[in-house]
């Protein structure tokens, strides 16, 4: 699964807060588990997609990259249901977790990354009573936002150099190919950002000064 980036559209649920959507988000998972039913399924996923269409304006491409991103997934998950309970059952999981998926990339593309950072920061809060760092907090979430389609990108890229040098393998072998370039990128990746982060002094405790001056 990809995540769906901002698109900067002037509309209603762009100007609400991201604790609010957040908040909406979270409590539409909770609806989908807390009544499992394929009515309630269904009605999520007409409502996502009348809010995400409709009153967000996004472009059908935006929902329409998420839906196809997890088509295998999804399809091997409705076969494995289908086989080990029925038919509906497997209906009703696949449309919940895709109703679920296109919720979060309504979320994700009407809402800046800074303003969620800021939720998540606020949300940690409490963590300084224990010695925590909220900041810390909020810049891991912003940096998974960031680097999930990086990954996506760079695994595109090999991909797309083992076709021009007349490879392209599929099944496990493609898997492991894609792997393990993939793997030593991620590693001088991290590599790269931990020394930049530590020339920045973001592991730097702050002093505090007697008085709270």
């Amino acid at each position: 699964m990809t995540l769906a980036l901002y698109v900067p559209v002037a509309s209603p649920v762009h100007r609400l807060p991201a604790g609010v959507k957040l908040l909406c988000l979270a409590a539409l998972a909770v609806l989908l588990f807390a009544r499992p039913t394929p009515a309630v399924a269904g009605a999520a996923l007409v409502g996502t997609l009348v809010v995400g269409l409709g009153a967000a304006r996004l472009p059908v491409a935006v929902l329409a990259r998420q839906a196809w991103a997890l088509r295998w997934f999804l399809l091997v998950l409705f076969v494995v249901h289908a086989l080990t309970a029925d038919v509906v059952s497997g209906a009703h999981t696949v449309l919940r977790l895709l109703t679920l998926v296109l919720a979060a990339a309504v979320v994700t593309a009407t809402t800046r990354v800074s303003e969620m950072v800021r939720v998540v920061e606020l949300l940690g809060a409490p963590l300084r009573l224990v010695g925590g760092r909220p900041e810390r907090v909020g810049l891991l979430f912003a940096m998974a936002l960031r680097f999930v389609p990086v990954l996506i990108e760079r695994a595109d890229r090999i991909r797309a150099a083992q076709a021009a040098r007349g490879g392209a393998p599929r099944g496990l072998r493609a898997l492991r190919t894609t792997v393990a370039p993939l793997l030593v990128q991620l590693l001088q990746m991290a590599h790269d950002v931990s020394e930049a982060l530590d020339a920045r002094g973001a592991d730097d405790v702050p002093v505090r000064r007697p008085g709270g001056a």
